[in-house]
């Protein structure tokens, strides 16, 4: 029997004789290579994060006591040591387990994560509930060092070390070039600052010294500076302890027996404590050690080669962009390009290395991405801003305040919109449409393909004001790209026109195709062409704000029917405007409205998950059908 099958629900892993520990964590690592290589995931950040959830879980009792992790998609290890490696078959797949916490899914998942920054604060928010309720459970936050860039955790740090509660911040370091600080000496201190007889005899000294008349406290001052001073040379947790919480590390990330003494030593102190860890990511599968970037998030793929089993065939949405900025910022030298530690995901880094002086990575934080981007444009330039759907929520206020209340040119890149598939509800692109609709001076231009953003980026280039573009994630649609419209703002495009085949009798339709739902638009309208000898009329909505209200209200004129495709929830959608005009007119068109019919969608594949919402092709031509009565 391996050690692993000796684990199957949280605790169990305390029955382990610490000398097997090693030999555990690589299973773990085997077994984690060998399920994500079948069905994709975040694998390079799991294999990293090993020793650091093996430390913790035998410090704490789940689920009584806490762990949130930031981001949440190095979590693959906990799930294992909480009784769900029999489900890893299922990873991210619909109806499987989620690649993230889920408080849903298990109990000893604390608190849902999927954004980064945001643990130390939920965390903090645990530690004063249970002191306020008089509980006793430990609470931890694990945080790696890209996600300390966003402004959260600043914010958290400034009240962690007012509030003075209990908590304990494991902050794993990956990518600072400080493996000269890991060893026995930083271990030894470590121990040592946070061990009882050190703290006691502190405590014990600065009490006894205070008691002095007169000098005793100008002495325990004193002493104290000098403490510091010291501690500091030693130690590069300044800006920590500056704060008043305990700085520890780094240490070795990697070595289950030492973090585990620290972890339990830092649990005693009752007040914050940061612990520094340092990992490799990737670490124990050579390929993702080498490559940990392209192993952070990926499909199915060899394990032994480590090359995808479905390799991508054709241009992406996202590549599309990042070959249209190349020419662009051939074309204009004013145009810079902004990316929040994601150049590669969104396209930016071919801009990057052709025009390094013009490219800039703020590190996660997209709303500094967003401000920093309207001062660039006040000062002449024309940034372009590339964020995923779901991080862009983050920057709502700077993108209306900063930037759309002045009129600035700024152009939005807006990459994943709609539904995004595996990583599940809080990677959903769903909501954009519902709230970028609702902000004052911003155009927003939904592409139908992949000539269609091209053209949409010469717009935005050439626009006055803010501008912002959205097209989903994966293959780039190319199935109407013979054809081009000229962009005239706020105006739709007729691709063809009804027509009815024979001697065929129908009601009349008109399909309005809102972004990546106008290749869906496309199969309905042939399908009922080819079937029942009935070709409705197809119109790309294109511009989401400002809406071609005049063209909805001729086609309400002209139709008994008119279906609405978009990949938005239904509250602040399309249809919803669509229907709105329709009222405002008096119009007897009826709406078939189709988009997500739920605020939360879960993980699963980007076709599934359609099939399931009744938005594939085959599921809304039946729906048409049998509404219609053709």
């Amino acid at each position: 029997m391996s050690i692993l099958d000796q684990i199957n629900k949280e605790n169990d892993i305390k029955n382990i004789e610490m000398s097997d520990m090693p030999a555990l964590a690589e299973e773990i690592r085997q077994f984690l290579i060998t399920n994500v290589a079948k069905t994709g995931g975040h694998l390079a950040s799991n294999l990293g994060a090993v020793e650091i959830t093996m430390a913790l879980h035998l410090c704490l009792n789940m689920p009584k006591d806490k762990i949130v992790f930031d981001v949440g998609h190095q979590s693959y290890t906990h799930k294992i040591l909480t009784g769900r490696k029999d489900d890893f078959y299922k990873l991210r797949q619909f109806g499987g387990i989620s690649g993230f916490p889920k408080t849903c899914e298990s109990p000893c998942d604390a608190f849902n994560t999927g954004h980064s920054s945001t643990s130390i604060s939920a965390a903090l928010g645990l530690a004063e509930a249970r002191d306020l309720n008089g509980g006793d459970e430990r609470i931890c936050a694990v945080i790696g060092d890209g996600s300390m860039t966003g402004g959260m955790v600043f914010e958290a740090l400034d009240q962690l070390s007012e509030l003075k509660s209990g908590c304990l911040i494991v902050l794993n370091d990956n990518e600072m070039s400080i493996s000269e600080n890991v060893g026995g000496l930083s271990s030894s201190l470590s121990k040592f600052r946070v061990g009882k007889p050190y703290n006691e005899l502190k405590v014990n000294v600065e009490s006894a010294l205070l008691d002095i008349p007169s000098l005793g406290d100008k002495v325990a001052k004193g002493i104290k500076k000098s403490k510091d001073s010291i501690k500091n040379l030693l130690v590069p947790g300044t800006i920590f302890g500056d704060m008043g919480i305990t700085y520890v590390g780094p240490i070795d990330g990697h070595d289950v027996e030492t973090m585990k003494d620290i972890f339990e030593d830092a649990f005693k102190l009752k007040r914050p404590v940061i612990v520094h860890v340092k990992t490799i990511k990737g670490k124990g599968y050579g390929i993702a050690e080498r490559y940990p970037q392209h192993f952070h998030g990926l499909g199915p793929f060899d394990p032994k080669s480590g090359k995808a089993l479905n390799p991508k065939s054709g241009s992406t949405y996202t590549d599309v962009f990042a070959t249209k900025l190349i020419s662009l910022g051939a074309k204009k030298k004013n145009i810079v390009a902004i990316t929040a530690a994601m150049a590669l995901g969104t396209g930016i880094r071919p801009f990057q290395k052709a025009y390094p002086n013009r490219t800039f990575d703020v590190g996660i934080a997209e709303q500094h991405a967003l401000t920093f981007a309207a001062g660039l444009a006040s000062g002449g330039m024309i940034p372009i801003v590339a964020i995923y759907s779901s991080f862009l929520q983050r920057g709502y206020d700077q993108l209306l305040h900063d930037i759309c209340l002045q009129r600035l040119h700024v152009v939005i890149m807006i990459d994943r919109s709609g539904i995004v598939g595996e990583d599940g509800e809080t990677h959903m692109g769903i909501y954009d449409t519902a709230y970028l609709r609702s902000i004052p001076n911003l155009t927003v231009i939904a592409p139908r393909g992949a000539r269609d953003l091209e053209e949409a980026m010469e717009y935005a280039i050439n626009a006055e004001g803010p501008v912002a573009i959205k097209y989903p994630k994966g293959k780039a649609y190319t199935g109407l790209d013979d054809k081009s419209f000229q962009y005239l703002k706020g105006k739709s495009e007729v691709i063809n026109f009804s027509s009815q085949i024979g001697e065929v009798k129908t009601k009349s339709l008109a399909i309005i195709g809102v972004g990546s739902m106008v290749s869906t638009g496309v199969e309905v309208r042939d399908r009922l062409k080819e079937e029942i000898g009935y070709e409705p009329q197809l119109i790309n909505l294109r511009f989401i704000n400002p809406l071609d209200e005049d063209r909805i209200r001729e086609t309400a004129d002209q139709f008994d029917f008119i279906a609405v495709m978009e990949e938005s929830v239904r509250r602040g959608s399309i249809g919803e405007a669509v229907g709105y005009n329709l009222a405002l007119c008096n119009s007897k068109a009826k709406l078939l409205h189709y988009c997500i019919p739920t605020e939360v969608v879960q993980h699963g594949s980007v076709s599934r998950l359609k099939e399931s919402m009744g938005l594939d092709s085959d599921s809304i031509y039946n729906d048409i059908i049998n509404r219609i009565k053709i």
